[in-house]
């Protein structure tokens, strides 16, 4: 995208910084080295995503564009609303185009070659029409219903990101009188696309192993039959896009969890953001729907392949042929809790690192199951931002308290797109005895703390685990994060007072170890920076490194400039949004960003001060961006141990910071560029090194460490059972 003279010098767009990320995802789809079914799944990814951003950020800016106050309000960039928005249109329209023509030029032509087949009606030999007509007859056009816009019959309420098809009729003969149609004028109709069917119909084959057809090309085939003296003009398919962030004010909410499930009834009739039509359809058609929504030329997206791509992960789900997808990896158990007999005695003895989705999150969920079972235990408090379908977690709070346990679970409502499983999750916890709490009034809780009580001796002692992501078994095989299992004092003794704030009235006291936003985090961070400032000017080592998925906050990138230009080497490692521009001559020539985009998604975050020579790390939920800052409960933990210090500072970072096969490196012009070897470099694929390492130190442990189990430490049957099914697990796994 060009530059405008409003721009500001120091900043990049956000919003353009994001659809960029989006363009590293979808190179994905454009590498040969990717196998062919995933490359098909990058582009569903990219499709996905773009759907969010404009029912989220999209949405949020276009209603500020019709507020009167904000029509000239410029972001820290330097861009006004509407030049942001006609900038989307712009960037959009490519990315859509980049997959129209990878999809026809790329994947589709390689997975024929394989034998996957997605068949286009002139491409039907007559045996195949007669079966699709079938297949309509029986399954499509009872599900139909034809809907004809004219003045008794006004446009209807249409659901954002499902399927229509308009339709343009010409009646084939002269109507009489009596006729339910005004005149013999063209007419508009539209059939909305049942979502209860398959998007992609498989058809019998015989010469390839796998066809499919889009259903909305079925109905195309024979939309003149729901339409009976009616010819078919023209069809094209076409959808909606609606803004979807929820409004809610909670001060004024009497019952947040009511307040939430009436907001989402209405989040299907969010103001309409987007508009796509396939890119056959008339500028009559298309002129016609853009009038009936009520929408600017800007909004309308012609779609040269398949619209709404993200539904090609429902073919990826079908498709069993293993040669063409990424080879299988199961995530290993740690060396230091393979054998373990209860996590709760490894974990008192020392601290453990998990790097999922390397490392088992299974640990995660032991750790719990145990503490469920164990009548040691005395209490479990843990908060859930988003948790998967038939989740594991939930259900071992439910034990814990039918088992007596006083169990609270904080589950954050606002979760976005989650709300709905959140609240059933809430009433099903509510049920089995769990105090279940939503959170603090105004805030989102983000942070993700899992700690547990239990009586040994005379004492009561705090275990804790500390993530930088969900608990979420599903996702933690997806995405790269890491959990710190500890017993210190003041790490969890901090916790149990965090949760006094988050279930009660009270102001968060003075914490010795964690750092907590919105009371405390945006001091530290800005005040270990202005630290490296001070040691590079006093000739001390100095340096920042940090990884995270966006940056965005406008003081911190100000305070990361001011570094820069003092002489601290400054390494960030942005997956996402970054609104910090490198490499600037006098502002950041110290500063070097770069990204990784690979099989799984990067998300933890961490942060690594040189702090004189006395390395400090901290691990985080929190990105710095403003909502994470002032607007979430996010906490930042320190990481104590020297051995994982020492795993991070010499594993985790450099093999990121060194990948030059899926990373990329963000330049003074806000343009990314893919990393290469340079001359006798060799090929560094940082998350293929994780895999390798996590399986060559289960291996290890296997064959050289395994001990004879101990015997049980806590006599109960019931946690020898569990520890025993536990193990069983992990054996399973490796």
């Amino acid at each position: 995208m060009g530059s405008r003279s409003t721009h500001s010098p120091d900043f990049l767009n956000r919003e353009i910084s994001w659809l960029r990320f989006n363009q590293r995802v979808l190179a994905l789809a454009e590498r040969r080295v990717v196998p062919p079914l995933e490359r098909l799944k990058f582009v569903a990814i990219a499709s996905a995503n773009l759907d969010e951003f404009f029912m989220v950020r999209v949405g949020s800016l276009e209603r500020q564009l019709h507020r009167q106050d904000r029509r000239d309000h410029r972001a820290s960039d330097g861009m006004t609303q509407a030049e942001v928005l006609q900038a989307i249109s712009e960037f959009t329209t490519s990315i859509s185009n980049d997959i129209a023509r990878i999809l026809s030029e790329r994947i589709l032509p390689e997975l024929r070659t394989h034998g996957v087949e997605f068949a286009k009606p002139h491409q039907l030999t007559p045996a195949q029409i007669e079966e699709i007509r079938t297949y309509y007859v029986r399954e499509v056009q009872p599900c139909l219903t034809p809907i004809a816009i004219d003045p008794t019959h006004p446009f209807p309420q249409l659901r954002g990101g499902t399927l229509n098809v308009a339709l343009g009729l010409t009646a084939s003969i002269k109507r009489p009188r009596s006729s339910f149609h005004p005149s013999d004028s063209p007419q508009l109709a539209i059939v909305p696309v049942p979502s209860v069917l398959p998007r992609f119909v498989r058809l019998q084959a015989n010469d390839v192993r796998y066809r499919f057809m889009a259903l909305e090309d079925v109905i195309c085939m024979f939309a003149e039959a729901l339409f009976p003296g009616n010819t078919v003009r023209e069809a094209s398919p076409f959808r909606v896009t609606r803004a979807s962030d929820l409004d809610i004010s909670e001060e004024e909410a009497s019952n947040l969890l009511s307040t939430i499930e009436d907001e989402l009834r209405r989040r299907d009739r969010g103001e309409i953001v987007r508009l796509e039509i396939g890119h056959r359809a008339s500028e009559l058609l298309a002129g016609h729907l853009r009038q009936l929504l009520d929408l600017e030329p800007r909004q309308v997206h012609r779609q040269v392949s398949f619209i709404a791509p993200s539904a090609f992960r429902g073919v990826y789900s079908q498709i069993a042929l293993p040669e063409l997808r990424d080879t299988p990896f199961t995530p290993v158990s740690s060396a230091q809790l393979l054998y373990a007999p209860t996590i709760f005695r490894t974990v008192a003895e020392r601290d453990i690192l998990l790097h999922h989705p390397y490392e088992s999150f299974r640990h995660v969920v032991d750790f719990l199951d145990q503490a469920a079972v164990d009548p040691n235990v005395v209490a479990i408090k843990q908060t859930l931002y988003r948790t998967s379908g038939d989740s594991p977690i939930v259900k071992a709070l439910a034990r814990a308290a039918e088992a007596g346990k006083q169990v609270t679970a904080l589950i954050e409502l606002k979760a976005r797109f989650d709300e709905a499983a959140n609240i059933a999750w809430a009433r099903a916890l509510e049920q089995s005895g769990v105090h279940v709490v939503y959170g603090v009034v105004g805030l989102k809780t983000h942070c993700k703390i899992l700690l547990v009580i239990r009586r040994e001796g005379d004492e009561l002692k705090r275990y804790v685990h500390l993530g930088t992501g969900n608990y979420n078994p599903s996702t933690a095989r997806l995405y790269t994060d890491l959990g710190l299992f500890t017993s210190n004092d003041e790490i969890t003794w901090d916790a149990l007072l965090l949760f006094n704030v988050l279930t009660g009235y009270a102001e968060l006291p003075e914490l010795k170890r964690l750092k907590v936003a919105p009371f405390t985090l945006r001091e530290f961070f800005l005040a270990a920076i202005h630290r490296e400032v001070e040691h590079a000017r006093a000739g001390r080592p100095a340096g920042i490194k940090a990884k995270m998925n966006a940056l965005v906050d406008p003081e911190i990138i100000r305070n990361l400039y001011r570094a820069s230009r003092a002489g601290v080497k400054i390494d960030l490692m942005i997956r996402g949004i970054c609104c910090l521009r490198p490499k600037v001559q006098g502002l950041s020539e110290n500063i070097t960003v770069r990204s990784v985009v690979d099989r799984f998604l990067e998300h933890a975050r961490i942060f690594w001060w040189a702090n004189g020579g006395e390395d400090e790390i901290y691990l985080s939920s929190a990105d710095w961006m403003p909502r994470n800052i002032h607007r979430r409960i996010e906490v930042a933990f320190p990481v104590l141990d020297p051995d994982i210090k020492r795993r991070i500072m010499e594993e985790i970072l450099p093999f990121e910071w060194a990948d030059n096969y899926f990373g990329w490196e963000l330049g003074a012009d806000g343009h990314y560029t893919a990393r290469e070897p340079g001359p006798g470099e060799a090929i560094t694929r940082a998350q293929v090194k994780f895999m390798d390492l996590a399986k060559t130190r289960s291996k290890t442990t296997r064959t050289t460490l395994r001990p004879e189990l101990p015997g049980a430490s806590f006599p109960s049957p019931a946690l020898r059972a569990a520890r025993a099914h536990a193990r069983r697990r992990h054996e399973d796994e490796t």
